[in-house]
Parts: C-alpha cells; sequence; structure tokens
C-alpha cells in the first residue's frame, strides 16, 4: 500500500516541533556567532543550520589545510588554501532555504559589534577562548564554548551572572595562554600538532548546538550548570562543578 506524504511529513521541521519546549520561530530569528570554522565550527554550523537557525556569523582567520579534510564535513579538496570561513559559509547556507551564514574573514579579537544572542565557541587556543567570554559576559550573551583532543572534550555553557570561562582558568591555562593550539600547527609559534577525531569533535559540536536550542526556545532552566567532559575511549560523560571566581575580572567592577 502507498503511504501518502502528509502534512507532517511535507513540514521540514515537524519532528523537532514534537520536542514540546522547542520554539522553532525564536530559532529562526536568533543571531548567533560561530568562532572558529575548524573540526568544531564545521560540525556546528552544519547542526545549526539543520536545525534551524538561521541568522549565523562565521568568524575565523585561516585557510583550509589538507589535515581538515578528515574532519570538516563542509571541505573538500578543491578547497584546500581557500579561506576556512568563506567555503564553511557559503557551504552551510546552501544546506537549507533561507539561512544566510555570513564569513567574518578575522580573528574573534577583530570582532567589531557583538549583538548576538548566543556565541558558539568552536576555538583552537585559551586567549581567543577567553576574549570571546568577556565580550559575551560584558555584552550578557550566552557562550557555548566547546573544545576537544583526541578522544576526549568538553563543552561549558555560560550564561549571564554564571561563572564564566575566566572562573574556571588555571595555572596551566596561563602558562599556555599565548600558545596557538592548532593541529595544523599554525600561529606566531610552533605548537605542536594535537589528536584529533571527528567522532568527538561531531559529539562536542551537537552538544553545543542542543544548548543553542534550549537558550533560543528560552530554556536556559535546561542547559548544563557545571563543565560537561566527555571521553570517547571509556564512553563515558562527567560533570565538574564550575563556580563562580571572586576574583574573576568578569564578575567585579
Amino acid at each position: 500500500m502507498d503511504l501518502a506524504v502528509g502534512s507532517a511529513d511535507g513540514d521540514r521541521y515537524d519532528r523537532q516541533k514534537r520536542i514540546w519546549w522547542m520554539d522553532m520561530d525564536a530559532v529562526s530569528s536568533a543571531r548567533v556567532l560561530v568562532a572558529g570554522a575548524g573540526a568544531l565550527g564545521n560540525e556546528a554550523l552544519k547542526d545549526l543550520v539543520l536545525a534551524g537557525f538561521r541568522r549565523i556569523d562565521v568568524a575565523d582567520m585561516d585557510a583550509v589545510e589538507v589535515s581538515n579534510l578528515s574532519r570538516c564535513a563542509l571541505f573538500t579538496d578543491a578547497d584546500v588554501g581557500r579561506s576556512k570561513c568563506l567555503v564553511a559559509a557559503s557551504r552551510a547556507s546552501a544546506m537549507a532555504p533561507g539561512a544566510d551564514v555570513r564569513p567574518l574573514e578575522s580573528s574573534v579579537q577583530d570582532i567589531d559589534v557583538w549583538d548576538y544572542d548566543i556565541a558558539l565557541g568552536c576555538l583552537d587556543n585559551i586567549a581567543a577562548r577567553l576574549h570571546v567570554n568577556a565580550y559575551c559576559m560584558h555584552h550578557r550573551i550566552p557562550y557555548v564554548d566547546g573544545g576537544t583532543d583526541g578522544m576526549r572534550g568538553k563543552v561549558q555553557t555560560v550564561l549571564p551572572g554564571g561563572p564564566c570561562i575566566q572562573c574556571t582558568v588555571n595555572r596551566t591555562h596561563v602558562r599556555e595562554m599565548e600558545r596557538r593550539f592548532s593541529c595544523t600547527g599554525g600561529g606566531s609559534m610552533y605548537v605542536p600538532r594535537m589528536a584529533s577525531d571527528i567522532t568527538t569533535t561531531a559529539v562536542i559540536a551537537a552538544m553545543q548546538v542542543r544548548e543553542a536550542l534550549k537558550i533560543a526556545s528560552g530554556r536556559r532552566d535546561l542547559c548544563i550548570s557545571n563543565i560537561t567532559y566527555y571521553d570517547g575511549s571509556l564512553c563515558e560523560m562527567f560533570n565538574a562543578a564550575a563556580d563562580i571566581d571572586p576574583g574573576c575580572p568578569n564578575h567585579t567592577g
């Protein structure tokens, strides 16, 4: 027996709307910044566009490397040497009607206008994370930070008034502040290449976009309240407490 396509199957987001708290109008109208267009940024952009976000800026100053191709769904061999954010923005925009993904060919430190509703950190270094974190705290923009190292990864959701990335910085972070962690060893000084895996990247980016969906839908109460760590080797996930540091410059003054 042939099954006719009903109105439910003709709605791109019908299944998503069945999540009772999902607000697709708010999702489509939210302005999102994706800081970084590498492995995490590729996965985050893909998930954002497919999930219904339509107003997205992606910032990155790097070019596509051959070593990116095993983890970046939006890049092909022909893109090697081209701007990461230009390629990623173009490919992501083509994934859904009405998607407007704009490239910002610059470092996050050069972004002048912070009029976003949500920011996703898909960065490879601590200094850039702290910069985005500080600006988001100042402008009261929810910030979802993601990071990976081989089979491990973490996600921290920073909501206005709550603990931020700066609150959790330790001595090791300070020592590494100006080092640019990159799988390609780029930057002003050499940094050993770090392990990276597409499955870990996919998990962490998906968690970041899920947090963005909660925020856009007005359900901040459902967001990660601590730092969530993921270990793909052991198939484990756990939370570590994150508290406001009384000496954090983002909470004083």
